[in-house]
């Protein structure tokens, strides 16, 4: 197995840390270098990789969380609840639930979220900016945007009179112990984040273009994008949602069912094959990252990949990742 991942990332002219999982053992694969002119390779115990919107899954994981506790109070709330409790000046909040949120059905059209405002926000300041500047499309109509889970970051801060980043760290990195898992303003002296680069078919250059996420950039996209984490740590999240830690297979099966769903997707997730096989991809715009996940919903078969060297295109990435799944178990998974 080893062999053909790393035959098959090199073939591709990509590079990254993968986890391979098979008969329920998963096993890390890396390839290549995380911070080239530093000689780190991917892999490394010292690097943590951006999560992208492979974050979204745990704000969802966490509102879920919330959900079950206030039950009985007078803060409960549940998929049908409108946001102007929360959020009484954006517009149309009272007609947008906390389901529209979860499967980008909000009408918001929040245009640029990733691109670079040369500022750090604080969590507020974000919220704030999305409330200020966000259009409203056709409520109902799926609209991928990472605003939705910014007002989510949001709604978690103001029900738990704590920020976003100690939910965060509380009700996933402690309860899980994770060793490789922050967000970006929490990374320590110690670890470090990788560099993305390009491959150069006209030179056959590997580790061009280099680019990396700035602190600016994830402060813009908490809870939707400022997650950095490893593979094998993201494997233990999407175990943690169905087994009883963070969720039960119940609570995971409710946030990726909210009635306001209008495809395959809700709660950072994507459902296909009869709800066999879950997944999700994620990159930041301006870099070359490119991290995709595809597992069985029993997360006993599947792949977990962040690559730090792409061609900047999704479906590239992805069919990479689709021939290292007909590895693991042919025709199990799904191409797209």
């Amino acid at each position: 197995m080893r062999t053909f991942v790393r035959q098959t990332l090199n073939d591709n002219h990509v590079r990254g840390t993968t986890v391979v999982v098979k008969n329920g053992v998963p096993q890390q694969i890396s390839y290549g270098y995380a911070w080239y002119g530093n000689n780190m390779g991917n892999g490394d115990p010292e690097i943590t990789y951006p999560a992208c919107s492979l974050q979204k899954v745990i704000t969802a994981a966490i509102i879920t969380q919330l959900i079950n506790e206030k039950v009985g109070t007078s803060n409960h709330f549940s998929q049908y609840t409108t946001i102007n409790r929360w959020y009484p000046d954006l517009k149309n909040s009272s007609l947008v639930t906390v389901g529209d949120l979860l499967a980008n059905t909000s009408g918001n059209t929040v245009g640029n979220t990733e691109v670079d405002r040369d500022q750090d926000y604080t969590e507020q300041e974000a919220i704030d900016w999305i409330i200020n500047d966000s259009p409203s499309g056709q409520i109902g109509s799926y609209f991928y945007n990472n605003a939705n889970y910014i007002l989510l970051a949001g709604i978690i801060s103001k029900l738990t009179g704590k920020s976003y980043e100690q939910n965060f760290e509380d009700r996933i990195v402690n309860k899980l112990g994770l060793k490789g898992t922050y967000l970006y303003q929490d990374i320590p002296t110690g670890m470090t984040d990788p560099i993305s680069y390009n491959y150069d078919y006209q030179t056959g250059k590997n580790y061009q273009n280099a680019v990396y996420v700035p602190s600016t950039l994830a402060s813009q996209i908490p809870g939707a994008g400022n997650m950095f984490t490893t593979p094998m740590d993201y494997y233990k999240i999407q175990v943690a949602l169905t087994d009883g830690t963070i969720l039960d297979k119940d609570d995971f099966n409710y946030m990726t069912h909210v009635k306001s769903r209008v495809n395959n997707y809700a709660a950072g997730t994507y459902l296909d094959n009869n709800d066999n096989i879950k997944s999700a991809y994620g990159n930041l715009r301006g870099t070359h990252f490119g991290n995709w996940y595809q597992l069985t919903t029993d997360n006993k078969n599947g792949l977990i990949m962040f690559l730090n060297q792409t061609d900047d295109n999704e479906k590239d990435v992805k069919a990479v990742g689709y021939d290292i799944l007909q590895h693991i178990k042919p025709n199990t998974f799904v191409a797209n």
